[in-house]
């Protein structure tokens, strides 16, 4: 499992043109699932979400997580993430989840997550296509793994 989260001002996504989720300040995480990801690692990536420490403190440094600064949580299903990208000039799937067994995954981290973090969890739409807006705060973004 991957992530490449970015903290944001604010950020939606909207599905036909309807708005399905949409966060002031805190974290945009796009979520790649991959062949074989377990329940382990689906509880370290939600844990990791909550907990990794991107928000400045009252001395600027980066050391303040969403649990402590109770901002929003937009996740997005993203299987591009996991595309092999190593060689020739189109990307390959074959390193991402089958649809089925990446939407039970990626169901289960949001629920772990908003179990954890009452404040405001938000999702896209599972194998729709999304529209997603945001803006950047720093620019921030990171690629976690689990």
């Amino acid at each position: 499992m991957l992530t490449l989260i970015q903290r944001v001002s604010r950020a939606s996504v909207a599905v036909d043109g309807q708005i399905v989720g949409r966060i002031g300040p805190g974290l945009l995480a796009l979520v790649g699932v991959e062949p074989g990801d377990s329940a382990a690692q689906v509880r370290r990536m939600a844990d990791r979400l909550l907990g990794y420490r991107v928000f400045a403190d009252a001395e600027g440094r980066m050391n303040r997580s969403l649990a402590d600064t109770g901002g929003g949580l937009l996740l997005v299903s993203q299987f591009t993430l996991a595309a092999d990208t190593r060689s020739g000039m189109r990307p390959g799937f074959s390193t991402a989840a089958a649809p089925a067994e990446a939407e039970r995954i990626f169901s289960e981290l949001a629920a772990i997550c908003r179990q954890k973090h009452l404040p405001g969890v938000e999702t896209g739409r599972f194998g729709a296509h999304m529209e997603v807006s945001l803006v950047n705060d720093g620019p921030v973004s990171f690629l976690l793994r689990s």
